[in-house]
């Protein structure tokens, strides 16, 4: 064994409501008819952080992401009211990442100001598309035109760090399509994108009604042509399905990627974290439905599901995160994260080098371009055998 280090720790708040469930979506995201329990959910939220808080007595929080759901479907008083009991409750970095998830539908005039009073400086927005037939076909609320008066109203409260979320190989989709949307996106002068393949999850609409999708060559053509275009204009991939300008990476999601810890609050939320003096890495998991999750708030009768990681599985749940990442990891990270000796997965790494999947440097691994393009593949490798 290695020993644990505590690693950096960032909170993840979910807001669990959209306007529309879409049929894609295999998020814990429901539709709330009526006027949404702002506050009586903010009040939840912040007891549920109160009951996490001995789990990681004064550590520092280096960012925040408000993910969903839909939480700009949240007015900006109510996101300020919850972040001034977050910051009653933990100490927050000064320079802490703040990130808010928006749908460019749900934006009024003047929100973002409001959001960004209450402390939100990093904006992520759900474009998907900018062709309005594929709009359509993914289910979503808000029209090609939408995602630009969003981006205004960006600029117009000062908040220019933002995000936009592009999906390709969507039902019908053609190269040039796909094209036109990183070309449209571009011109919006966005520091980040995430771009990602639509996939048919299961307990979604669309995997039990399957659309027609482009087939695995064309999929692969669209994602090489996308990408040869984002980098011949600066932008780096440094994640799987994220694209940045040199700085402007997602320190949130790096935080996941590198197998950080971060507290998970709200309905169906998830937490990782580390006690170092004990040596323990544990996951914990809130209560799914919103309505249970409320009610048990109001009743004090608890949320979390306490689960501890073993030392057997941690090589796995290590590579799921930073595998993801072209730069990999280092031997010094994998120990200090996992409090498990690399050798453990050694004999793994070299089968995966022998394949091509992955490529040693002078300090760990790192995945090679036929490692990215069978992901999947790679990071099945590292599976604990059965007990």
């Amino acid at each position: 064994m290695s020993r644990l280090v505590a690693p950096p720790l960032a909170l993840y708040v979910h807001l669990p409501w959209c306007v529309r469930k879409c049929p894609y979506c295999d998020f814990n995201s429901h539709v709330f008819k009526g006027a949404l329990p702002e506050a009586d959910y903010v009040a939840a939220l912040l007891a549920d952080l109160d009951a996490d808080l001995p789990l990681v007595g004064a550590r520092r929080v280096e960012t925040v992401f408000l993910g969903g759901g839909t939480p700009s479907l949240f007015a900006a008083e109510s996101i300020a009211a919850l972040f001034d009991g977050i910051r009653a409750r933990v100490a927050l970095a000064d320079d802490a990442e703040i990130t808010l998830e928006a749908n460019p539908g749900t934006i009024e005039h003047g929100r973002f100001a409001g959001y960004r009073d209450a402390g939100i400086n990093r904006i992520s927005l759900g474009a998907q598309s900018f062709n309005s037939a594929q709009l359509a076909a993914l289910g979503r609320i808000h029209g090609v035109a939408d995602t630009a008066v969003a981006v205004g109203e960006l600029a117009a409260a000062g908040l220019t760090n933002f995000n936009l979320d592009l999906m390709y190989a969507l039902p019908g989709q053609t190269v040039a399509n796909a094209t036109d949307d990183i070309d449209t996106a571009l011109a919006l002068a966005p520091p980040h994108l995430s771009h990602y393949q639509l996939t048919l999850e299961p307990g979604t609409v669309f995997h039990e009604r399957p659309p027609v999708l482009p087939d695995e060559d064309l999929a692969q053509e669209i994602e090489s042509t996308t990408h040869l275009r984002l980098e011949a204009v600066g932008f780096r991939q440094y994640e799987t399905s994220a694209w940045a300008r040199p700085g402007a990476e997602c320190r949130h999601n790096l935080n996941y990627w590198q197998f950080g810890d971060y507290l998970g609050i709200g309905a169906g939320a998830h937490g990782k974290l580390t006690d170092a003096a004990a040596g323990t890495l544990r996951r914990t998991v809130k209560t799914k439905q919103p309505r249970e999750y409320l009610e048990r708030a109001r009743t004090g009768t608890g949320q979390r599901v306490l689960a501890e990681v073993p030392p057997r599985e941690r090589g796995f749940e290590f590579m799921l995160n930073a595998l993801r990442l072209p730069v990999g990891f280092s031997a010094e990270q994998f120990e200090a994260r996992t409090g498990v000796a690399l050798a453990t997965v050694e004999p793994t790494l070299e089968a995966a080098g022998a394949r091509g999947l992955l490529a040693a440097t002078t300090t760990g691994w790192h995945p090679t371009a036929l490692g990215r393009r069978f992901l999947n593949d790679l990071q099945a490798m590292f599976l604990p055998p059965s007990p």
